[in-house]
């Protein structure tokens, strides 16, 4: 499948672009595909599966709700969260779909050099950069996100000793309050992230930094997340834009050239449908931020997980079935070390779960209801509770839907399991099936070199 002739995306938010029939009916043919070409075995327990096809369309419809609103000439740049894919083939997809990337760390950093995304489109924001990962971001020309007066104080040393042309600008944090999921809220009024600008004297200390730093001309905030409403989110960038005015009304020149609105638009994981879509959160930004799309200020996205979760599954074989206390347990080979957040936090995480046979086709017969459960030696280790399913026995299959990011992308090493092949399909001009590696299953050779196989003797030595 070459990346160099991407399939026409459908009109975003078009009915014919993605109905829920027509998802599921490719999602059932690249199940089948999957086993029949054993992606999925008895060999390969648990695979990642991704819908190419819909991946594009996600772009697409991203550019397109943005540029519907952007004054003509806006600058804008979607930089894809790094962390909701950190797989170097889907960081080349997105960028040739025309995304940039956002990274949290070196080994993001590098992942989107290996995918061959430009400096230029890359931003780097993380609340712990260390001095040498600031100074090759700096070497580079990497826009960097201050999330500190501290880190402020790094900056001025490190662009002192050498001049660079990142762009470089301020997070801060509107103090807004949380959404249904603490972890995922980002913007309450303790978050690690950012400048708390309710907090004392810190929003004058947030303008005093710019009028004293000519180079500060970017606002970052990032207040949405899954769970956050999108009013809150609309609302978080309100007070960025009001900041950035006030900074440049106070600086009698256009100092704050660009905000960067972060992304977390949430992802319905309760059916097919898309919804919120990125249009209608623009649609609600132009009428809760009028100026935004003015064009006076260039425009930063950070979304992640809405770009890809619908466009993923985990597909695991059943092993074994039994019951305990009357409950039926499927037993399969995904678990916490795929489905962390599920496993850990189910009410905040939950998954759908399609039943599969033996060949890959839905599986038949009335719903029972059962525990799917994954290979981890703990008791929790529960992808689904109580579930009403077809009866699974070994040899069946179960498809975690909505997977596409977080969940293979970044597997959990517990049990030492390892991290499962994950593989991306899209229909052919035949409507055939096409096939590629996203990232070929861990062996168990690489599994215990990773594990310090070559230090065997060192502790032995002491």
């Amino acid at each position: 499948m070459s990346p160099a002739t991407p399939p026409p995306s459908p009109p975003p938010d078009s009915p014919s672009a993605s109905s829920s029939g027509d998802t599921a009916a490719l999602r059932d043919r690249a199940v089948a595909a999957a086993v029949a070409q054993g992606l999925v075995s008895a060999a390969e327990p648990v695979a990642g599966l991704l819908d190419i096809t819909g991946i594009r369309r996600s772009a697409a419809g991203l550019r397109a709700a943005f540029d519907a609103f952007a004054t003509p000439g806006t600058p804008v740049l979607h930089a894809f969260a790094v962390k909701a894919a950190s797989l170097v083939p889907v960081l080349r997809l997105l960028a040739q779909e025309g995304l940039g990337c956002e990274v949290a760390s070196p080994g993001e950093l590098a992942l989107a050099r290996a995918a061959g995304v430009p400096p230029a489109r890359t931003v780097l924001d993380s609340p712990a950069k260390t001095h040498a990962e600031l100074r090759e971001a700096l070497a580079l020309g990497v826009a960097v996100n201050a999330d500190s007066f501290a880190e402020l104080d790094r900056l001025d040393a490190l662009t002192a000793a050498a001049p660079t042309s990142s762009p470089l600008g301020l997070r801060v944090n509107p103090q807004l309050g949380g959404g249904s999921i603490d972890a995922m809220s980002t913007a309450t009024g303790t978050s690690k992230f950012g400048v708390a600008l309710r907090d004392g004297d810190a929003r004058e200390r947030v303008v005093r930094a710019f009028l004293d730093r000519p180079w500060l001309i970017r606002l970052h905030a990032h207040v949405g997340s899954q769970g956050m409403p999108l009013e809150l989110m609309a609302e978080g960038v309100r007070v960025l834009y009001e900041l950035a005015e006030e900074i440049n009304g106070r600086a009698a020149r256009t100092q704050v050239t660009t905000l960067d609105i972060g992304g977390g638009l949430p992802v319905n994981f309760a059916s097919d449908t898309v919804t919120p879509t990125y249009r209608e959160y623009a649609r609600l930004l132009h009428r809760t931020v009028p100026g935004l799309f003015a064009g006076r200020y260039g425009l930063v996205t950070e979304f992640g997980r809405s770009l890809l979760a619908k466009h993923g599954l985990v597909l695991a074989r059943v092993e074994y079935a039994k019951s305990a206390g009357g409950r039926r347990i499927a037993v399969t080979h995904a678990g916490a070390q795929i489905a962390t957040r599920t496993v850990f936090a189910p009410d905040s995480w939950p998954v759908r779960v399609a039943a599969y046979d033996a060949q890959g086709r839905p599986k038949a017969g009335g719903p029972v209801a059962q525990d799917v459960a994954g290979p981890c030696c703990f008791a929790g280790d529960l992808v689904a509770r109580d579930r009403p399913l077809p009866p699974l026995e070994p040899g069946d299959h179960v498809a975690l839907l909505d997977t596409g990011a977080y969940y293979f992308s970044t597997p959990f090493a517990y049990n030492s399991l390892p991290r499962p092949g994950v593989h991306g399909y899209a229909p052919g001009p035949d409507g055939t099936l096409r096939w590629a590696t996203v990232r070929a299953a861990q062996r168990v050779d690489e599994l215990v070199a990773e594990s310090g196989g070559a230090y065997g003797d060192a502790l032995t030595q002491l």
